[in-house]
């Protein structure tokens, strides 16, 4: 009896080892402690928070003061100076001051061009040499130039010639088409050989021989758009009756403001186109 009570005992304390009690009451489970990484992979992660950006404020565009148009620049207007004798024989002199020899003398109206000055003489030409004028008798009066540079050569080359005496048909410096012809001299000149010559040095312009033929170069101008440097082609006293080409008798350069410079009956002068010139007006030409 007592050998089976110890037999007895004996297997209940083995199935008490191999089997312990289960845990009792409210006590939690244990919990295994993993690495840190095990655990965050095993929740679900939650998303990022994000602070809502701030509208982004458009730049406004840089203010620029706007520019103020340009104002055209006016035309620079440039002028040649001439004088005008205001007595009768006053003496032109190769020098400024009257120990200078005589060139010749100037009558009362006659006209010059301002070159230069020095102290109280005027700086001209006359008869194809320099001359000075005392400016105690002289009036001065200005005329726009052309913008053309030509035509102002060529105005260069006449006011040169003022004072050298008219003789008609006068040997011409050249045959029209630029051969030089014997017997020229720059000391005389009429109308027409008096324009082909400053045309030829002032431009290189070929013109022709005469007035009937020199009418018929160039440009036709009209009275209203005569510009300086244009030739304007005249009758005479001899010639008004002719018809034709036949009527044309002398030609002048336009100065402007109603100036001229020409040669007719006594010597190379400016001078104003009078009334009378004008009822001989028969046409006008631009060669430049």
């Amino acid at each position: 009896m007592k050998k089976s009570l110890k037999t007895t005992l004996a297997a209940l304390l083995a199935a008490f080892t191999l089997f312990p009690l289960a845990a009792c009451g409210n006590d939690k489970p244990e919990t295994e402690t993993g690495s840190s990484s095990e655990i965050s992979s095993s929740l679900p992660e939650e998303p990022e928070t994000q602070t809502p950006s701030q509208p982004t404020t458009p730049e406004e565009p840089e203010t620029q003061t706007p520019s103020k148009p340009e104002q055209p620049v006016a035309p620079t207007v440039t002028y040649d100076n001439y004088f005008r004798c205001t007595s009768d024989r006053v003496n032109l002199r190769a020098g400024a001051g009257t120990s200078y020899a005589v060139l010749g003398s100037a009558e009362k109206g006659t006209m010059y061009a301002i070159i230069g000055k020095t102290g109280n003489w005027y700086k001209t030409y006359y008869k194809g040499k320099t001359a000075y004028f005392y400016s105690e008798y002289a009036a001065v009066f200005s005329i726009e130039e052309s913008k053309n540079e030509e035509v102002e050569e060529v105005l260069s080359q006449a006011y040169k010639l003022i004072g050298v005496p008219y003789v008609y048909g006068a040997v011409r410096l050249h045959n029209g088409k630029g051969k030089f012809l014997s017997g020229f001299t720059a000391q005389k000149f009429d109308c027409s050989s008096l324009v082909q010559y400053v045309y030829y040095y002032g431009a290189d312009a070929l013109l022709n021989t005469t007035t009937r033929t020199q009418i018929k170069q160039g440009k036709y101008v009209a009275p209203s758009d005569l510009k300086r440097g244009d030739c304007i082609f005249f009758t005479n006293d001899e010639r008004r009756y002719n018809t034709g080409i036949e009527r044309v008798g002398h030609v002048a350069i336009y100065l402007g403001d109603n100036y001229i410079l020409h040669t007719a009956s006594d010597y190379a002068r400016i001078e104003q186109i009078s009334s009378k010139r004008w009822n001989y007006y028969i046409e006008a030409r631009r060669f430049l």
